[in-house]
């Protein structure tokens, strides 16, 4: 991650097991919640009053784009350009008119909106924030990728449910990757006497649209190739094409008019139309329930994304329109051919894509594992809808980070960064592994030189800066990972010949002494070169070199002297950097066959320079930016990355729960009123708690510690907490988790959007560790083996492998696997003790 990247580019509980079964009606009556008083969010449960006002959740396809559906019912955040757009809030909505009023089915506009967003002093035009909405009261519940909306009113009798989402299927990239959406609005008669209203949907044009033209049930936008759709399949309803045409605030004025009104109206479109609207008319016997579907979808097929390499500036015309060589192109745009084919596809396709979603979303919510930790997997799995993941034309992976407010933020699936993301893996194993492919294939140079910033569109280009230490070796860990949730071991052989260059370049860069320990400077995930051996970093080494002799045996390859290296490193670690508490920094900068920190530096990336200021501290104490003494919460990475992929612990673990132990006793904090941070304070600030990257309980603390050393970064919060719980530390790591999302209860940020260097940020993807974590559970697809080990007693869990998903039931000593989605063939269970792979 980096707050460098612009400078430098320039360039669980209950699930509605009849879901949304006639829509959610007694499941909303039953979660609405008064909203006098502010409530308390209860993990895994419903929002409600204020609590709703932050809440976006991403309704959209992997790579494809998204829109947010907001707590209150609004859609925000549209961001279908391939890009993120967070303030991006159109004139898209649904009303509800009873002939004589009208209503938005919205909640009460947030306070947030009135003062301190784009524009808000100048009134904001073109919005339905003026208009009447529903206002008695609101809930709001998500069941991913499923989000449930109550809302009622004081003034009329009918009960409405709001239902969002996208599809999601593990296993199925293609159809979880989308450019499409729904919303389904239900209404309920909870009277003995019938109801009569119209149900309307509509949108002014906006973002550069210029045309509007029919479909069936509905509307498309169109600019060029760019289109939006949104339509119906109710038999019965009505699309007016042609809203008035004239300036200012009179398109709205007048189309509110006939909304309120209850006009049903049909008419073509007309040039220069300034927006549409589809009515249904509604007719509710008493304790009648009717549901009516909108469809949303969308076809972008251009972009002006472009990174590292040469500028397409100059390049021929033929350059720019290969997508492997000019700009990023969508993958869903080579499967169809535009707006029309989209369309057709969801309309025929939305009742199985619906039902094989909802059977993700019943076995993951079917786990009885604590809500907090269910909350935690859930939330951050909208990563994966949101702008930070692209998908481009050859259907390969790339990312960003997570997503500044109209761009993304820090580029190239960085490898240091998606190390901690364990969701992708189990999830879309085949779409994790395009990212190996990329790192070892276009990434990697003959020396082994690895660029840990892939290039867009995926292409090999020059190594404009170091190599990652801690993203180049955990690939190589990852590559493991990958070959035992997959099973495919044709895949392993073809990429063997570039890890084994890989690691080689590691150790001649890092380890040239061949000790097993990294000492010449490394580039990592702080931005910032580390100077001697240190733990993080080399924990991380070791594991890699474990792998490597792994991968080595099963393919009948010679490991060489790795084997050798890592019982060495293993050595120096535990008898040399720790100190009787806590694995700790020896700085080194001299003896090594880098330059003097002074000269490195001007090769380095230009976080790291040096004043004269700086100079001074470097001859007392070293190098800028180390940690020394300190007690680092990422120091163990090594270790959880070994658990997380099957390994062998690198380390011995009495240490390692030392070190785990350490974390949460000094660098876990309560209450951070008291804390000083002169570094990123959005985070965790004030009353709120959370994991301090650092802390010095020893004392030695250096002048200018690593940048963001003072922050807190729920990332890395959920890998400790993991990784407590992997060590037996059940109640120390849950407390943890507890403390993430009571930051993200809704009260002042978004629940559905953990961020650091921007929103949805992928580091936030290491809490699906967690389940692996309390269970044990794990399939290798290699030997057919599944591995319990639970932490919690008899459990229910959610299982995703390479070929279905459903849940493992542990009871009374007993297993048993129950596959809902795909097939999951299990030829042996080990329950307990060390859950190692043998190949």
């Amino acid at each position: 991650m980096g707050s460098w990247c612009r400078g430098l580019l320039s360039e669980r509980g209950m699930y509605m097991d009849k879901i949304i079964q006639r829509t959610s009606t007694a499941l909303l009556l039953a979660i609405t919640l008064s909203v006098a008083g502010q409530p308390k969010h209860s993990f895994n449960g419903g929002y409600s009053g204020k609590q709703a006002d932050n809440i976006a959740f991403p309704i959209g396809g992997m790579g494809a784009g998204m829109f947010c559906l907001e707590g209150t019912g609004a859609i925000s955040h549209f961001s279908i350009y391939n890009a993120p757009d967070v303030f991006n809030e159109p004139p898209l909505f649904a009303a509800l008119s009873d002939g004589r009023q009208a209503k938005v089915l919205e909640g009460p506009v947030p306070d947030r909106k009135k003062f301190g967003m784009p524009n808000s002093a100048q009134g904001v035009y073109y919005t339905t924030w003026g208009l009447p909405r529903f206002s008695r009261s609101l809930s709001f519940r998500a069941r991913f990728p499923f989000a449930e909306i109550g809302l009622r009113d004081a003034q009329w009798p009918v009960q409405v449910a709001i239902t969002g989402w996208s599809p999601f299927i593990p296993t199925d990239q293609d159809n979880s990757g989308l450019p499409a959406g729904a919303l389904e609005y239900s209404f309920t008669n909870g009277t003995d006497k019938p109801l009569k209203y119209v149900f309307s949907y509509s949108a002014k044009r906006f973002n550069g649209f210029r045309e509007i033209g029919a479909v069936d049930g509905g509307f498309v936008f169109y600019k060029g190739d760019t289109a939006f759709a949104v339509f119906t399949d109710a038999a019965d309803a009505k699309v007016d094409h042609y809203w008035y045409r004239g300036s200012w605030v009179d398109p709205m004025t007048v189309a509110w008019r006939k909304i309120k009104a209850g006009v049903v109206r049909e008419a073509a479109p007309q040039p220069g139309g300034s927006g549409a609207t589809i009515s249904v008319p509604l007719l509710l016997k008493a304790g009648e329930t009717r549901t009516i579907r909108v469809f949303f979808c969308w076809y972008v097929p251009a972009s002006n994304l472009r990174f590292m390499g040469e500028e397409a500036v100059g390049l021929d015309s033929a350059a720019l329109d290969d997508p492997r060589g000019g700009y990023y192109k969508p993958w869903y745009c080579s499967r169809f051919k535009g707006i029309a084919a989209v369309i057709d596809y969801w309309r025929q396709r939305y009742s199985i894509l619906k039902r094989s979603t909802e059977l993700f979303t019943k076995a993951f919510y079917k786990s009885s594992l604590p809500p907090e930790v269910t909350e935690a997997v859930a939330a951050n799995l909208c990563i994966l809808k949101s702008p930070t993941v692209l998908r481009q034309y050859d259907g390969r992976l790339w990312a960003w980070e997570g997503c500044e407010d109209r761009e993304g933020s820090c580029p190239g699936s960085c490898t240091h960064v998606w190390n901690y993301a364990q969701a992708l893996c189990h999830l879309f194993p085949a779409m994790e592994r395009s990212l190996r492919e990329t790192e070892f294939y276009e990434d990697q140079d003959s020396s082994g030189h690895q660029m840990f910033r892939a290039a867009l569109p995926i292409r090999p280009a020059k190594n404009i800066f170091a190599a990652a230490a801690d993203g180049q070796l955990g690939g190589i860990m990852k590559v493991y990972r990958d070959w035992r949730i997959s099973g495919d071991s044709l895949w392993l052989r073809r990429l063997y010949p570039f890890v084994k260059e890989s690691l080689d370049y590691c150790i001649r860069t890092w380890d040239p002494r061949h000790r097993g320990v990294i000492e010449e400077p490394h580039h990592n995930t702080y931005d910032i070169e580390l100077w001697g051996p240190e733990p993080m970093c080399t924990g991380m080494y070791l594991g890699a070199l474990e792998a490597f002799v792994r991968i080595s045996a099963y393919l009948g390859e010679e490991d060489g002297a790795y084997a050798a290296l890592y019982t060495k490193g293993k050595f120096f670690v535990e008898h040399q950097l720790f100190n009787g508490e806590y694995f700790q920094q020896h700085i080194q900068w001299t003896g090594l066959d880098a330059q003097d920190p002074v000269s490195a530096s001007k090769q380095s990336l230009p976080l790291v320079r040096y004043s004269p200021d700086d100079i001074a501290i470097l001859q007392v104490e070293g190098p800028k930016y180390q940690y020394g003494a300190g007690c680092l919460s990422d120091g163990m990475i090594g270790a959880w990355m070994a658990d997380v992929c099957g390994l062998s612990s690198p380390l011995d673990e009495s240490k390692v729960r030392s070190h785990l132990q350490s974390v949460y006793t000094y660098n876990f904090k309560k209450d951070l009123f008291l804390h000083s941070n002169p570094q990123r304070v959005t985070y965790a600030i004030g009353h709120e708690g959370g994991v301090l990257l650092c802390s010095w309980p020893k004392g030695h603390q250096l002048t200018l510690p690593f940048t963001h050393s003072e922050e807190v970064w729920t990332g890395i919060e959920y890998e400790v907490a993991s990784h407590l719980i992997f060590k037996g530390k059940v109640k120390e790591g849950l407390e943890i988790v507890r403390a993430v999302r009571r930051r993200y209860d809704g009260g002042a940020r978004n629940p559905f959007d953990e961020y650091e260097c921007g929103h949805w940020y992928a580091r936030a993807m290491s809490s699906y560790a967690l389940i692996q974590a309390l269970t044990g559970v794990r399939y290798d697809a290699v030997s057919g083996t599944l591995y319990v080990n639970s932490k919690v007693g008899d459990f229910t869990s959610f299982l995703a492998t390479e070929s279905g998903f459903g849940n493992v039931v542990y009871k009374g000593g007993k297993v048993r696997v129950e596959v809902v989605y795909g097939k999951i063939e299990v030829r042996r269970i080990r329950i307990g003790g060390d859950a190692l792979a043998n190949p």
